[in-house]
């Protein structure tokens, strides 16, 4: 079972589940600071990649804590979290910024799946992913996603360092149920008290791996996340570089 103090046995560890969504893919954020340009908010990827991840805690309590009503379009939750983060949408009206987000909902995801906006691997993660394979480690992704989480690793290069893809769409349970890292942990073969699961929402990720018995990191890359019972790391490299201490 996990520490009480939320150490993690970096050394014991064998399995790495990890999250897909800020974890080794991020949103094209060159992409969409370039179509909300071109709608009268300018911003710059920077800017906007900031605001994604400032939105996070706030949007994980809402999804999985305080709940949303049945039929919640949750992209277009996702996409007002972010941008309404932006100093360069205050000036639209109400009606204007519903407008903007209905419009963009539209352009990044116009045939429903998130392989079209969720495309841009992370800085590092490949390097990151290569010398935990070379540690021995078992790697393995743990996604809620619409069935394409696959699709898009084998897209941006990285479905070959995966000894398994759990994508919720075909396991049939999301995070943060327990029953997905079961699941995991029984196609891995992997046992819960030598498994370590890396993810950016607190609410999914540590809690929900927690609930079947595994160690848990939250990846927080500016701080945002406060009063936190677990392990955090800025980037995966940072989790790559504790596992090689542990081992020398």
């Amino acid at each position: 079972m996990p520490r009480p103090d939320g150490a993690i046995p970096f050394a014991d560890i064998d399995t790495v589940f990890l999250d897909v969504g800020n974890t080794l893919i991020s949103i094209d954020f060159d992409w969409v600071a370039a179509e909300l340009g071109g709608r009268g908010v300018p911003v710059n990827a920077e800017v906007l990649r900031r605001a994604e991840a400032a939105a996070r805690p706030g949007f994980s309590r809402r999804l999985f804590v305080d709940g949303v009503p049945a039929g919640t379009d949750l992209f277009h939750a996702y996409l007002v979290a972010m941008i309404e983060r932006l100093p360069s949408a205050a000036h639209l009206s109400p009606a204007e910024f519903d407008a903007l987000i209905s419009e963009a909902r539209q352009v990044f995801r116009p045939d429903g799946r998130a392989s079209v906006l969720w495309r841009s691997v992370m800085a590092g993660v490949p390097d990151a992913l290569a010398r935990m394979q070379a540690q021995g480690l078992r790697l393995v992704v743990v996604s809620n996603s619409d069935g394409t989480v696959e699709q898009s690793l084998a897209d941006a290069g990285l479905r070959h360092y995966m000894a398994h893809v759990v994508d919720s769409a075909l396991a049939g349970y999301e995070k943060p149920d327990p029953q997905i890292f079961r699941h995991a942990l029984t196609h891995a073969g992997a046992n819960a008290e030598r498994t370590l699961h890396v993810g950016d929402l607190y609410h999914a990720d540590v809690v929900g791996a927690r609930g079947a018995g595994i160690h848990a990191l939250l990846l927080d890359p500016y701080d945002d996340w406060h009063d936190l019972d677990c392990p955090v790391a800025r980037q995966l490299t940072d989790v790559a570089d504790a596992m090689a201490a542990a081992r020398r």
